[in-house]
């Protein structure tokens, strides 16, 4: 039997799967909302009540924050998890932890074709390192590195590189978020669900077009983000509609930056919760424009592989192949 967890900032699913002839079977599936909870121990037992848990023999979670030697903390949420409090509360040792874009990766290695959305419909297939590129309540980067028969995935916190702006109103923007956050102004903080309403404000501020009614009436307690992707999407609000647009713009750029530092000649995968909510917007042009955009090595990007994961469950998936995969090993 095998747990797998997939830890978020505003979520946490957990799923409990049988392991038969080198396959997974899906037995038993809860989310969580993360807030509610002081810690993933408490949420691992809520879930032990609900499933009625049997012998546990390897479990792998994916975690939104960095992981070292057995422990992480996690970026959005004030939860410190390791993996000796893990093995005490299983009994088991077969317990490995990854960064959320980890088991992103690795989860995109068992989705099936259906389950993307090609942005490079002429890109050649190649084997070879492949990025990824993951906007969501945070924005996550990782690389499947590819040593000729196996991928192995590799976490990172790109995402909390400096923005570098590509144009006079990403300059106007980047000194704009600087009177917000003096110290760093990461990608992070655009691209990521609070991310689309700071482009949201800065338009506004800016005076690019007034405010839609739908927005000037939003409660506190509302999802402002959410609300401006609506306004673009159902009612072709011209502010809003900028707003996804600079997103994607910036998005695509970003998604760029990681494909040429990894050398992602494998191609790109785009994970997340965004992209496939903003899917039409991420399909028209503005993405891949500004992803290929690097001067002499235009062609090279031109050249690869650029696919929308559209599976929400690819982290969870990710885990519980790492732990399946773990298991097999030690045995």
């Amino acid at each position: 039997m095998i747990l797998a967890g997939d830890i978020g900032g505003t979520k946490t699913n957990l799923a409990l799967y049988e392991l038969v002839d080198n396959k997974l079977i899906t037995l038993t599936q809860h989310q969580f909302v993360s807030a509610e909870f002081i810690s993933l121990l408490d949420v691992i037992i809520e879930f032990e009540k609900m499933a009625s848990m049997p012998e546990i023999h390897a479990a792998c979670f994916g975690i939104a924050g960095p992981v070292i030697d057995g422990c992480c903390r996690t970026t959005n949420l004030p939860w410190e998890i390791t993996t000796s409090a893990l093995s005490k509360h299983l009994g088991i040792d077969t317990i490995r932890l990854l960064n959320d874009l980890e088991a992103t990766a690795y989860g995109m290695l068992y989705l099936k074709e259906e389950e993307f959305f090609h942005l490079n419909p002429t890109s050649q297939q190649v084997d070879g390192n492949r990025a990824v590129i993951a906007a969501g309540t945070g924005l996550g980067e990782a690389m499947l590195l590819y040593d000729g028969k196996t991928y192995y995935p590799v976490g990172s916190e790109g995402g909390h590189c400096d923005f570098a702006p590509l144009s006079q109103q990403q300059d106007e923007l980047l000194q704009w978020m600087r009177k917000r956050y003096p110290k760093h102004v990461s990608y992070e903080r655009i691209l990521s669900g609070p991310g689309i309403y700071a482009l949201y404000e800065f338009l506004h501020e800016s005076g690019f077009a007034s405010q839609p009614k739908s927005m000037m009436e939003i409660s506190e307690d509302e999802d402002k983000s959410a609300m401006v992707s609506r306004c673009a999407l159902d009612d072709n609000d011209p502010l809003c509609m900028e707003a996804l647009r600079l997103f994607v713009e910036i998005y695509g750029a970003e998604a760029g930056n990681l494909a040429l530092k990894s050398m992602s000649l494998g191609g790109v995968y785009i994970g997340g919760g965004i992209a496939p909510k903003i899917l039409s917007v991420m399909k028209n042009g503005n993405f891949m424009n500004s992803f290929v955009r690097k001067g002499r090595f235009e062609e090279l990007l031109l050249s690869m592989d650029v696919k929308i994961a559209l599976n929400p469950e690819t982290a969870l998936l990710g885990a519980a192949h790492f732990a399946a995969d773990t298991l097999i090993i030690f045995e």
